[in-house]
């Protein structure tokens, strides 16, 4: 994933949602080479927007009148206290708390640059999913 402000997105998405910074490798600039965030035993990556090949390659939110390619999907424990969390610290919900027909409860959100993500606590790994 990309940000424009990357400094401030790492911070922003440790509070809003749970994430923990397992690398931060800071740039010239105040700009973020590349970034690992941890939540259980999954990890995302980041960087500040930029050059290189994935600066050719991809658009940021923005760019695109606020559409994403594809999106996350993070397994909580508690759904609803996640929301919580998340709507505290600014998420802009486009999908509230809700019980999901395949089981489990979810939810849909942009962040601070507008990247979609989606947490639930229907996990395809457990036996029964």
């Amino acid at each position: 994933m990309r940000y424009r402000n990357a400094p401030v997105a790492i911070e922003w998405l440790c509070k809003a949602f749970g994430f923990e910074k397992h690398l931060v490798v800071p740039g010239q600039d105040g700009r973020i080479d590349h970034a690992q965030l941890t939540f259980d035993n999954g990890m995302i990556m980041l960087s500040s927007v930029g050059g290189g090949m994935f600066g050719r390659l991809m658009k940021h939110p923005d760019e695109i009148g606020g559409a994403e390619t594809q999106s996350a999907y993070v397994i909580v424990p508690d759904c609803d206290a996640h929301y919580a969390r998340a709507k505290a610290a600014g998420a802009t919900m486009l999908r509230d708390v809700q019980d999901e027909d395949y089981g489990g409860r979810g939810y849909t959100c942009r962040d601070l640059e507008g990247h979609i993500w989606s947490f639930g606590s229907y996990d395809p790994w457990q036996p029964g999913a």
